[in-house]
């Protein structure tokens, strides 16, 4: 039998809590609105106006994804700013990747015990980044789970729609044999790779501990932020023949560039051409990954490789040096 008065909040959900979350995000989420938006927050839907101004045939691109297992390493610092971030950025990435521009995007967040405060440290963060990246928030779920996940457990998830002009989709269909591979640096392990490097990093290191070969704390070099290649690589496609762009994530570099390769074309890859962070050397050293698992599982310091033809490559090289990076040719195709 059960106790007179059960309710809805003693089963552990509670309504005004999540209530009172809209009400925090509310501002940072309209802050990120842009031409298209339609409607508020709060909806049961997302509203955006489908007329794509000044395109011939537009063609819409989707993806969605998660942060994985850097949530652990979030919740363990208590710190939880920066993973919508992360979650933002891994989305336009990946679309980028097809030659698409985002426009409105959308999160699930799920936790055991909802918090309106924590909740929206995260949510603002994902506002953060999708006003960083000319990308609208126009809404989401959020889902409190008793039982599911502990009170101090949550997890995130997001969908991103962007558009690219038909004729102007990357597909890899244009690569051609002597192209090259141009790498841009990654900001640390993105988002892939954190079951391998917790289990290697956290038996020998607390989470607080300053390291001296990371020149900061773990959980400073864990929590760094998936950088969004958006604002740098898209003006890029307007101006070279880019041939494809591959976004390096689970898979590594060899796994995600090959996703662009078409038939009969193989890549050569210099592995010698950078040197990797500290942060990779040290979860080799430690954990004595074989040197087949490391380029399988991580970026090792590759965060997107651009492809394009050898003719253009140093004057691609030059424009990406004005705007402060350390592009790096990391390999060709044969």
């Amino acid at each position: 039998m059960f106790p007179l008065g059960l309710t809805y909040s003693k089963a552990g959900v509670s309504i005004s809590e999540g209530e009172k979350l809209v009400r925090l995000i509310k501002h940072s989420v309209r802050a990120t609105h842009r031409q298209g938006v339609l409607g508020e927050i709060g909806g049961f839907g997302g509203l955006f106006d489908a007329r794509l101004r000044g395109m011939r045939s537009p063609v819409l691109v989707s993806s969605i994804d998660g942060v994985g297992t850097k949530l652990l390493v979030a919740q363990k610092v208590n710190r939880h700013r920066t993973v919508g971030e992360d979650l933002v950025n891994h989305c336009v990435n990946d679309i980028l990747a097809c030659g698409a521009r985002p426009l409105f995007f959308l999160d699930y967040y799920a936790t055991g015990k909802l918090r309106a405060k924590l909740g929206a440290e995260i949510i603002k963060g994902m506002a953060r980044a999708c006003h960083q990246n000319g990308c609208a928030l126009i809404g989401g779920e959020t889902a409190e789970m008793p039982g599911l996940y502990s009170s101090t457990e949550y997890d995130l998830c997001g969908a991103i729609v962007g558009v690219v002009e038909k004729k102007r989709i990357l597909d890899g269909r244009g690569i051609r044999k002597g192209d090259v591979v141009i790498g841009l640096r990654s900001s640390g392990l993105h988002t892939n790779g954190y079951s391998l490097a917790r289990r290697v990093l956290l038996r020998r290191y607390a989470l607080n501990r300053y390291i001296n070969e990371l020149g900061t704390t773990l959980a400073d070099a864990l929590l760094a932020v998936h950088r969004s290649y958006f604002p740098l690589v898209w003006p890029m496609l307007q101006r070279f023949p880019i041939r494809a762009v591959s976004h390096i994530t689970g898979g590594g570099i060899v796994g995600n560039t090959r996703r662009v390769i078409p038939a009969g074309r193989r890549l050569r890859i210099d592995w010698h051409a950078w040197e990797r962070p500290p942060i990779f050397q040290i979860i080799q050293r430690l954990g004595r990954v074989p040197e087949a698992d490391m380029r399988r599982t991580f970026n090792l310091g590759i965060g997107l490789a651009i492809l394009l033809p050898a003719k253009v490559s140093r004057r691609a090289i030059s424009y990406l040096r004005d705007r402060g990076e350390e592009p790096l040719v990391i390999g060709e195709v044969n």
